[in-house]
C-alpha cells in the first residue's frame, strides 16, 4: 500500500517570516537560530535547518478536533520555508534520523492505534497501521519531544 507524507502548508506562516522579534513575541512566537544538524526540524518541508537560519518556534494546533484528542504544541517552521513537503512512499530524513510517534485516527479523529517507529522500521510500522481500514490518517510525532511532525494518509489509488 502506498502512502503519502505532507509537511504543513506554508500560507499561515508567511505573514510571520521577518517580522521583528517584538512583533513575534506579541503573537506568541519566538525566533531561533540553529546552531546544530540535527536539532531544528522544519515543519514544512520536513527537513532539518541548518546552523545559522532562522526558525519561527510556536505553537500550532495539530489536531483540531471538537474531541477530547484535540491538541496543540510547539513547532518550529524554518523562516521563509514555502515549499511544503509532498512524497508518496518516501519517507524524509528528518523523520528517519529520529524515533517516531505514528499515532492512528479514524475517521470521526479518535485515536484508534499507536505505535513507535524508527529509521528502517518506519515504513512497516505506517504501512501496518494503515492496513487497518478504520485508519483514515496518521499524524507522525517526534517522540522525544513529542512534537507535531507531519501527515500520514494512503496515497490515492492505495
Amino acid at each position: 500500500m502506498s502512502y503519502r507524507i505532507t509537511g504543513l502548508p506554508a500560507e499561515p506562516f508567511v505573514s510571520l517570516y521577518g517580522l521583528s522579534d517584538a512583533a513575534l513575541a506579541a503573537r506568541g512566537v519566538t525566533r531561533v537560530i540553529a546552531d546544530q544538524k540535527p536539532g531544528f526540524p522544519d515543519r514544512i518541508e520536513l527537513c532539518d535547518a541548518e546552523p545559522g537560519r532562522s526558525l519561527l518556534l510556536l505553537n500550532y494546533t495539530h489536531q483540531p478536533a471538537g474531541n477530547a484528542y484535540h491538541a496543540s504544541h510547539a513547532i518550529f517552521v524554518r523562516e521563509g520555508a514555502e515549499t511544503s513537503y509532498d512524497r508518496v512512499d518516501e519517507i524524509p530524513l528528518v523523520m528517519r534520523e529520529r524515533t517516531m510517534s505514528l499515532r492512528a485516527f479514524n475517521a470521526e479523529d479518535l485515536m484508534i492505534e499507536a505505535e513507535l517507529g524508527a529509521g528502517q522500521d518506519l515504513e512497516s510500522v505506517i504501512q501496518r497501521l494503515l492496513a487497518d481500514a478504520d485508519v483514515a490518517y496518521i499524524q507522525a510525532h517526534y517522540a522525544k519531544p513529542g512534537c507535531y511532525a507531519a501527515r500520514i494518509t494512503r496515497a490515492e489509488g492505495s
